[in-house]
């Protein structure tokens, strides 16, 4: 009899591994367990939620009953399919991972086979549905498991004899060289008939084939190819194919501070992402997503601009309603733990910033026309210039007090601006008049309000004295030139403030503007700006090191976090991250292409 072991403490953050079909995801770490498996969306309650507690709150996993002497794994080139051999001392044997993109149904497959020797296998899957809140129940069927909780409903086949224990699906083999096992978990309603048994080998070859077919189609060359292919097969994998919303992160409450309660839930979509996601794959050459992306955010947009919100479901869902899992002690005791998110209620005042910005670079780009882009553009117009002097809560969604941000009105600039090189180079109606002396005017403001002559830079907000990350935008939207004596200053603040080991955090804690606990990493799409500002200013070399130094800080299948603890050496936050996959191709971009980071963006003279 093989029993449950519990209480297993969970793997850092960096030894876990994507799969994804552009709907829903999971992570498995390098013993081959998957600790985190949300079907059919990327929102759906988990039903393998180990990464924020363990083992009795769910999880997958396939593993040799030995010690394991040596992991080596990768994703087969240009795809998302994950191999994994691992190594005993009585031999090695390889695990495939993988979900479908091609395939409407919500599966995963894992196929183990011997690579050499002959090596004791146990496989033990305990479905806790609801983010491990819930114990289905658990049923044989000829050909495995089948367990049902409510509306949800899972099956496991395999060729393999299972036994269930504890609620908990069981297999034990042994395998030699070239033999294999295999397995399909599909996802159901309740009421639905028992899904189709594919065959996994067929299945495998149709995604590598799906995987590389896309990945060959990216445009990018020069230096960091294979980097700048990687993260894009990465933000692929964090689209939600039927309607074409990009996730921020395929997980909740992966903590930004080891014991602390900055857990926050970012499988939304955010608007803010818009621009630097729609530039990624744009630089990538892949219209067809770029497209898709416009058009979700023109349907999640439209409506009363007084109701736009910062963030939306995968569909466009409005209500995110913030809630605590009590019954989940969190990734090593970091609580609560969230569901939804409640910043989506928040006024961010760049955000129509970087709707027009988005919508304005589309069409440099020569994405077909969309009337309905240019209809929302208006709309947003007549409502900044009726809120831009109201203040916010900002990029970092702080939940403090409301302030004048620098880098909001920054943003009230861009938006103003791409409006007006909108309709003078564009041809698209409009009062470019208006809107020219509204930008000036926003302008104005922002040098004589948002910079500190004493401290010889721009700050976090009006009347501060505190820095902020968010202001090393304010060269490449073109707010400002790199080479600016204003914006000299304001890198140096930041250099002196806010840069750790190297690399950058967003800002100081201890300031107790976000109205939290203070501690955090360093927040690596940051680092990959202050790269882009260095380019900017001539500083090539600086550019470059920074950049590589930040590649090194993938883990060994090529994914990044949202934030990394240069003191600990580990990665931090939500994974994988889509902001820093976007800012890793983005920059790469931007050290190749003539012209520098801003060279595409806000630079057009008027």
């Amino acid at each position: 009899m093989i029993f449950l072991e519990r209480l297993t403490v969970v793997s850092k953050i960096e030894d876990y591994a994507l799969l994804g079909d552009c709907r829903g995801a999971a992570l498995v770490d390098k013993t081959g367990s998957m600790d985190w498996l949300c079907l059919p969306r990327f929102d759906s309650a988990a039903c393998c939620s180990a990464l924020l507690g363990n083992e009795s709150h769910g999880f997958w996993k396939i593993s040799p009953t030995d010690p394991i002497r040596k992991v080596q794994r990768r994703y087969r080139p240009g795809t998302l399919i994950l191999e994994t051999d691992i190594t005993t001392d009585s031999g090695t044997i390889r695990l495939t991972d993988f979900m479908a993109p091609q395939t409407r149904e919500s599966d995963v497959f894992r196929l183990v086979e011997g690579v050499e020797g002959e090596v004791e296998v146990v496989s033990r899957l305990a479905l806790r549905f609801d983010y491990g809140g819930i114990l289905p129940w658990v049923q044989h069927t000829d050909r495995g498991i089948r367990a049902i909780a409510g509306p949800e409903c899972v099956y496991c086949t395999s060729d393999l004899q299972v036994q269930v224990d504890e609620q908990t699906m069981l297999s034990k083999f042994h395998l030699g060289p070239h033999q294999q096992a295999a397995f399909q978990l599909t996802w159901t309603r309740t009421q639905d008939p028992p899904p189709l048994e594919k065959n996994v080998l067929q299945t495998l070859e149709d995604a590598t084939t799906w995987w590389q077919e896309w990945s060959g189609r990216c445009t990018f060359q020069g230096r960091w190819r294979k980097e700048v292919q990687q993260s894009l097969i990465t933000l692929k994998a964090l689209t939600y194919a039927p309607t074409g919303g990009i996730v921020a992160a395929a997980t909740t409450s992966l903590p930004e501070h080891i014991g602390g309660v900055r857990n926050w839930d970012y499988r939304y979509c955010w608007i803010r992402d818009s621009t630097f996601t729609l530039y990624s794959l744009l630089i990538g050459g892949y219209t067809e997503e770029a497209k898709a992306w416009r058009k979700w955010l023109v349907n999640a947009a439209a409506g009363n601009p007084s109701q736009l919100q910062i963030m939306y479901g995968v569909a466009g869902e409005r209500r995110l309603t913030e809630l605590e899992l009590d019954w989940l002690p969190g990734y090593e005791n970091s609580s609560p733990v969230r569901t939804g998110n409640a910043a989506y209620r928040q006024h961010q005042l760049d955000v129509p910033g970087e709707i027009m910005e988005t919508l304005h670079l589309a069409r440099r780009y020569g994405l077909d026309a969309d009337e309905d882009a240019w209809r929302v553009q208006t709309a947003v117009m007549e409502f900044l210039e009726t809120q831009w002097e109201k203040p916010d809560e900002g990029i970092w969604e702080i939940r403090g007090d409301q302030r004048h941000f620098t880098h909001s009105k920054v943003m009230a600039w861009v938006a103003a601006d791409r409006a007006v090189k909108d309709v003078e180079h564009f041809g698209m109606p409009g009062d470019a008049a208006r809107w020219r002396k509204l930008r000036d005017r926003i302008h104005a403001e922002v040098c004589a309000k948002g910079f500190n002559e004493k401290l010889g830079g721009f700050v976090q907000s009006y009347g501060s004295d505190d820095t902020d990350a968010s202001l090393l935008m304010l060269p490449l939207v073109g707010f400002v030139e790199a080479n600016d004596p204003k914006m000299i200053g304001t890198l140096r603040l930041i250099e002196d403030r806010l840069v750790k080991d190297g690399l950058v955090v967003r800002y100081l804690t201890e300031s107790n503007v976000d109205g939290l606990p203070e501690g955090e990493g360093a927040f690596l799409l940051c680092s990959f700006w202050l790269a882009d500002n260095y380019a900017l200013a001539g500083r090539e070399s600086e550019a470059t090191e920074l950049f590589e130094m930040l590649l090194g800080l993938r883990n060994d299948v090529g994914l990044m976090s949202e934030e990394y603890d240069p003191h600990h050496k580990r990665m931090l936050g939500n994974f994988p991250q889509a902001f820093s996959h976007v800012g890793l191709v983005n920059t790469a971009r931007n050290l190749v292409g003539e012209g520098g980071p801003a060279e595409e963006r806000g630079h057009e003279e008027d």
